[in-house]
C-alpha cells in the first residue's frame, strides 16, 4: 500500500539541494520495509550522486575489512520511493539509476512524476518494468512538480522559471513624489520574501538601477535555510559602480553581471561578466537563457530566477511574456 508520508520525506530530502544542484532536479529517495525507513539518500550538488545511489552507498557501507562493500539484505517486499523517475542515461559523471536498482534486487518502485528530461521522459520507467520492476506512479504529483518546477522549465521552455516579485504602498505609489525610496513592506513581509522568494529560488535579478539607487546586498537573511543565491544584475551599457556591495568582497564571487561589453575591472574584483547582445526587447533573451543555464566551473547554472526590479525591470519582464509566477506585497 503506497504512503503518502514516504513521498512527502522523498521532498523533504531533495529539497536539501536546494541552490547546490544547478541545472539538474532536486532529488530525494528512501527505501521502506515494513512501513519503515531502511536507508535514504538525496543529490546534494551538481556533479554529485544522484539520490539513489546516494541512497544504495549509504545502505550498503564498504566493509570494514576493505574487501569490497558489505551487502546489507533487500527483500522483494521492500518498497523504494523517489519524487522523480529514475534516470535510464549514461552521464559523464553518473551511471543510470534504473540499471542500479535493477542489479541490486530493488522489486517495487513508487515514483512521484515523470522526469521531463526527453532523455528520459518514461523510459527510466519502462526499463524497470521491462525487468520485472514493479512500477507505481504518480504520487503527489502537483508536489513534486512544484519543487522541481525550474528544472521541468528548462525541460519544457528552455529557460528557468520566472518569479517576478513587487510591492507597492496601498496608495499603489512605489517611491515618493519626488522619486525618493520609501519603505513599503512590513519586517513580516520582508522577511517572508527571504525564507519564501529569496531562499527559493537559485538567482536574484534586479537591473543596475536598482544597484545604482540602493546597492543592496541580494542575499538571504531570514530562514532557516539561508543558500548562497546568484546575484545578476541586467547592465546593458555597463554603468555599474565599482564599490558597490554586489561587486566587492565575498558577494562578488556569486554575482553575474550581463552587459554588452568586457570589464576587466569588474573581472578583477571576482564577478562573472556575462556578455550578451541587446535586441529590441532588451537582451537577446535566447542567448541570456543559455549563458544562465550553462554550466562554467564553479557556476552549475541556474533553474529558477526571482526578479526583484526596479520598475524598468519588471516592466521589461511583463512585456516579455516570460512570467511564470508574480508577487505582490502591498503595505500599508
Amino acid at each position: 500500500m503506497i504512503n503518502d508520508s514516504f513521498m512527502h520525506r522523498c521532498l523533504t530530502l531533495a529539497s536539501r539541494g536546494l541552490g547546490k544542484t544547478g541545472i539538474n532536479p532536486m532529488v530525494g529517495t528512501v527505501l521502506v520495509r515494513d512501513e519503515k525507513i531502511l536507508a535514504e539518500g538525496f543529490h546534494s550538488g551538481f556533479g554529485k550522486p544522484h539520490a539513489e545511489l546516494d541512497l544504495l552507498q549509504k545502505y550498503d557501507p564498504p566493509s570494514p575489512r576493505g574487501f569490497g562493500e558489505a551487502r546489507q539484505e533487500i527483500r522483494s517486499d521492500d518498497v523504494l520511493y523517489v519524487n522523480l523517475e529514475p534516470c535510464v542515461h549514461t552521464s559523464k559523471k553518473t551511471p543510470p539509476c534504473a540499471q542500479l536498482l535493477v542489479e541490486r534486487g530493488i522489486k517495487h518502485v513508487v515514483v512521484g512524476m515523470v522526469d521531463p528530461n526527453p532523455q528520459v521522459a518514461g523510459k527510466g520507467i519502462a526499463f524497470l518494468r521491462s525487468k520485472g520492476v514493479q512500477c507505481t506512479g504518480p504520487v503527489l504529483l502537483a508536489d513534486c512538480t512544484r519543487l522541481n518546477r525550474g528544472f521541468v522549465s528548462l525541460m519544457t521552455k528552455g529557460r528557468p522559471w520566472i518569479t517576478l516579485k513587487s510591492a507597492r504602498a496601498g496608495d499603489g505609489s512605489v517611491a515618493y513624489p519626488d522619486g525618493r525610496q520609501k519603505r513599503i513592506t512590513s519586517r513580516e513581509q520582508d522577511a517572508w520574501s527571504h525564507e519564501f522568494l529569496r531562499a527559493r529560488h537559485d538567482a536574484i535579478l534586479v537591473g543596475v538601477g536598482t544597484v545604482i539607487a540602493d546597492d543592496p546586498t541580494l542575499t538571504v537573511r531570514h530562514g532557516d535555510v539561508r543558500p548562497d543565491v546568484w546575484r545578476i544584475v541586467l547592465d546593458p551599457h555597463g554603468k555599474i559602480p565599482l564599490n558597490t556591495k554586489v561587486v566587492n568582497g565575498e558577494l562578488a564571487k556569486k554575482t553575474i553581471v550581463v552587459t554588452t561589453t568586457p570589464n576587466e575591472e569588474l573581472s578583477k574584483q571576482g564577478v562573472r561578466v556575462a556578455l550578451v547582445p541587446l535586441a529590441d526587447s532588451g537582451f537577446y533573451w535566447e542567448l541570456l537563457w543559455k549563458t544562465l543555464t550553462t554550466p562554467d566551473g564553479d557556476f552549475y547554472g541556474i533553474s529558477s530566477l526571482l526578479v526583484e526590479g526596479g520598475k524598468r525591470t519588471w516592466e521589461t519582464f511583463k512585456k516579455s511574456s516570460m512570467l511564470d509566477e508574480e508577487v505582490l506585497l502591498i503595505g500599508d
